[in-house]
Parts: C-alpha cells; sequence; structure tokens
C-alpha cells in the first residue's frame, strides 16, 4: 500500500513539530526518516500512525484520506523504541494480544503467532516472559506483535537503540530481509545514520520539523544538496575548507589550489572532501601538520591541521605518520563539492577531468 503526506504540518501550542511535510513511500518500499533529535521524525511517524492529528494538510493510505480514522482501525504494525512487553504476559500472549483486542479465534491466533515467531527465529521463547529474554530477543517480540496483524503499512520508531552495536547491525540486516519477503511498505525513524543508510530504499533528513532531502543513501552520501546533509551523513565527518573563488581558481590560505574550466561567481565558499578522498603523498598540494593518528582497525584515522583547519584523513594502515610530523596532502578532485558560504547550498563545479560534480 502507498503511503502519502500531502503539506502535513502538526503543531504544540506555538511549536510547530512537523512543517509542511510531503512524502511518498511507494507500495513494498523502507523509507527511513533521519535527523537530530527534535527534528520532527518521531512526530511524523505518529501522525502516520494516529496517535496524533495533524493540524494541516493529509495523510492517504492509498487513496484513503485517513487524518480521522482511528488507530485501531488504520492498519498498521508500530514498533516503539522501548519494545513496551507486557512483563506480566509470556512471550505469546505479547504477541497473540493485538488478535486477542480483534476477538480472533484460538486456532487463528496459534496459527498466526506461530507464523511470525517462527519467521523471526524466536519460537522456542514463546512460553517465556520478557525478563527471560534478551534485548535481541524482545525486540523480535515487539516487532512480532507489529507483523502479527499483518499489517498493510509497518512503522518502527527508533527500534534498534536499545541493542549493542554488534547485535543492532544483525538485528537491521534480518529486518531488511523481513521487509523484502513480506513486502511491506515501511517508514522507520533513526538519528542513526548507519541504520537509516543501511536499511533504507530512501531516506528523508529531517532539520526543524522539514523535510529537507529525500534521497537514495549513495545518493545522499556521493552528491548532497547541502553543507547541512553533507556533514550529517558520513562517518567520519566531511572535512570542511573556508575558500575563496577568484578569477584565478579556487584559493585556499591565500594559496591556489585549483583552476576551474568555467566561471563561478567570486566570494566565499566552502569545499568538503570526506576523509577517505584525502591521502598523504609527496606530490599533494596541501602542506598539513599531522595533531593525531587514531587506530580504527582496517584505517588510520590521522587528524592534521591545514592552514589553520582541522582535516581528518583515513589511510592505509601501513601509512608511517605520527604527530608533529610534517606532510603533503592530495585532494581527491572528482569527489570534492563547494557549498555556497552562507547558504550552504551545493554548487557544481568541474571536477578531475573535466566532469560535473
Amino acid at each position: 500500500m502507498e503511503l502519502t503526506l500531502e503539506h502535513v504540518s502538526k503543531e504544540f501550542g506555538r511549536v510547530r513539530a512537523v512543517d509542511d511535510v510531503s512524502l511518498t513511500v511507494r507500495d513494498g518500499e523502507l523509507v527511513a526518516l533521519l535527523g537530530p533529535s527534535g527534528c520532527g521524525k518521531s512526530t511524523t511517524l505518529f501522525l502516520v500512525a494516529g496517535l496524533y492529528r495533524p493540524s494541516a494538510g493529509r495523510i492517504l493510505f492509498g487513496q484513503l484520506v485517513v487524518n480521522d480514522v482511528s488507530p485501531q482501525s488504520r492498519g498498521v504494525g508500530l514498533v516503539f523504541q522501548s519494545y513496551a512487553l507486557y512483563p506480566h504476559l509470556t512471550t505469546f500472549e505479547n504477541i497473540a494480544f493485538p488478535l486477542r483486542v480483534k476477538r480472533a479465534s484460538r486456532a487463528e491466533v496459534t496459527r498466526r503467532v506461530h507464523e511470525v515467531a517462527e519467521l523471526t527465529g524466536i519460537t522456542e521463547c514463546l512460553p517465556r516472559p520478557p525478563a527471560q529474554l534478551s534485548g535481541g530477543q524482545q525486540q523480535r517480540v515487539a516487532l512480532c506483535r507489529a507483523l502479527v496483524k499483518a499489517p498493510a503499512i509497518l512503522l518502527l520508531d527508533e527500534p534498534l537503540s536499545n541493542l549493542d552495536a554488534r547485535l543492532r547491525e544483525a538485528t537491521r540486516a534480518e529486518i531488511k530481509r523481513l521487509q523484502r519477503e513480506l513486502g511491506i511498505t515501511t517508514l522507520f525513524v533513526s538519528h542513526d545514520q548507519a541504520e537509516a543508510l543501511g536499511i533504507a530504499d530512501r531516506v528523508g533528513i529531517m532539520d526543524h520539523g522539514k523535510l529537507v532531502v529525500l534521497m537514495t543513501p549513495m545518493d545522499l552520501y556521493q552528491r548532497p544538496p547541502s553543507r547541512f546533509v553533507a556533514e550529517f551523513i558520513g562517518t567520519p565527518p566531511m572535512n570542511f575548507m573556508p575558500v575563496q573563488v577568484a578569477e584565478n581558481g579556487i584559493l585556499f590560505d591565500g594559496a591556489s589550489l585549483r583552476q576551474l574550466p568555467r566561471p563561478i561567481a567570486q566570494g566565499a565558499y566552502m569545499l568538503g572532501v570526506r576523509p577517505e578522498h584525502l591521502h598523504v603523498a609527496a606530490d599533494g598540494t596541501l602542506p598539513a601538520r599531522i595533531v593525531l593518528v587514531e587506530t580504527l582497525g582496517r584505517d588510520l584515522l590521522i587528524h592534521a591541521n591545514c592552514g589553520g583547519v582541522r582535516l581528518r584523513i583515513l589511510a592505509d594502515p601501513e601509512t608511517h605518520v605520527g604527530p608533529d610530523d610534517h606532510v603533503r596532502l592530495r585532494l581527491d578532485w572528482d569527489r570534492a563539492h563547494l557549498f555556497e558560504a552562507d547558504s550552504g547550498r551545493v554548487v557544481p563545479f568541474a571536477g578531475k577531468e573535466g566532469s560535473v560534480l
């Protein structure tokens, strides 16, 4: 089922938590909403669930406007961050609860509970109460309780935030497998970019109640439309260098970095480059001093001071540098980004071999 939000806003008194959001989640698609705390992503999810009513705009399930439809009549499955399991009930009864409310027959309850438990690999947990389950198992119980209703739309509100890193990665893959297998239209809310980029078909980034952009994970990373998006996506984060565009090209710290094959309005800009697109190299054009070297396992994260700007470089572990070493850095120009200093909007410019970014 297709989910559509048309110019949806939600106000709490004088606070506009969701501001004119328009969004379409295609049938069977998984869309993640990503953004800093307080950006409105969970409020948007709760509007879809029916826990809040929009102050303006329309929410459609297929062709049906559901603004005035009660939560229990919307046919959605909702998984909360806290799981919200009943401690006095067994796993079986927790999963069966939505079916009991609908007065499903005992045979149907048993069949559907075992179906979703087998699908998520927790059949052996059915007799146990939540207190006897691990965090990952409790998360799967909450997911089963949402799936047992055979919802047309699945809503996930930061369901992995209470898990440790390794379990979070495994569970993320499991959710994606289940969503693909069942073909459920899914809206997933997260503040963790690795979760959003790893699980979603498309990612919407929110800021101050607005949907800033909706793109595929790869496009978000490789072609960010603004400095805000570029800064928010990527770990370690993108480096930003204040530069000037003059007649003779791009200048940094008073020195020319690169000629431009076509004119760009002169003035102040920010040059963005990801840590993996900076290299310690003898033929580099940027002089720098090493400040710190962190060992990340497969990579080194090198912190360097370059013209008064702190830069991060992801390097091969065989790179032999240490604090206070003076080195030169080479920049991959075909992977660089230029942003307007004031607005933060991206400015296309010619990269290596004349390719337009």
